[in-house]
């Protein structure tokens, strides 16, 4: 039997099929970005790595020469750009912080379409609490849950992401950095 589509529909079209397909289209998506972005960072981590290894060795030449204004110059452009590099190895907590978000997403969007699938589960509320369950439960940064919760509990976008951002002031606030 062939699967009814929105361009060609027939008595077995169903617009849940239609939502699912679009799901899993976004979450297809997401992934796709994450395993690029992988790529990418993987290739700026490694540069940065040679980068502290030729600095080493620079320093190490830079070591043997006899004391001269030119030998301390050079060896402050060695540590400024270390000090550079270190910074820019800091920058990239936010990507695993936006790979975090990004898999939390692609899970509520397949847990989602699985739930919307499936006709016993998709009018029962029960099922709603538990998949809201599960996908809070992924979350390890506070300013996550406060996002989470305040869209369940009916606020607008723009009041969650309010409300998120001072979580997350306030976590940065009390320890300098979210573990996550």
């Amino acid at each position: 039997m062939t699967q009814s589509y929105a361009h060609q529909p027939d008595l077995d079209w169903s617009q849940v099929r239609e939502t699912v397909k679009l799901l899993a289209l976004s979450a297809t998506h997401v992934e796709g970005s994450m395993v690029e972005g992988d790529d990418s960072v993987t290739v700026l981590t490694e540069s940065f790595t040679a980068m502290v290894e030729h600095l080493a060795g620079i320093n190490e030449q830079l070591d043997l020469l006899e004391p001269s204004d030119a030998k301390d110059l050079a060896l402050a452009h060695c540590a400024a750009t270390s000090d550079k590099i270190r910074t820019s190895i800091v920058a990239f907590q936010f990507y695993d912080r936006l790979q975090q978000r990004l898999q939390h997403v692609t899970f509520s969007l397949k847990a989602l379409s699985d739930i919307v699938e499936s006709p016993e589960r998709l009018y029962n509320p029960r099922e709603w609490a538990k998949l809201q369950e599960q996908i809070r439960s992924t979350y390890t940064m506070e300013s996550e849950k406060a996002l989470f919760d305040a869209i369940v509990s009916g606020k607008s976008v723009e009041e969650a992401l309010k409300i998120a951002a001072s979580e997350e002031q306030k976590t940065e606030e009390d320890e300098d950095i979210e573990l996550f």
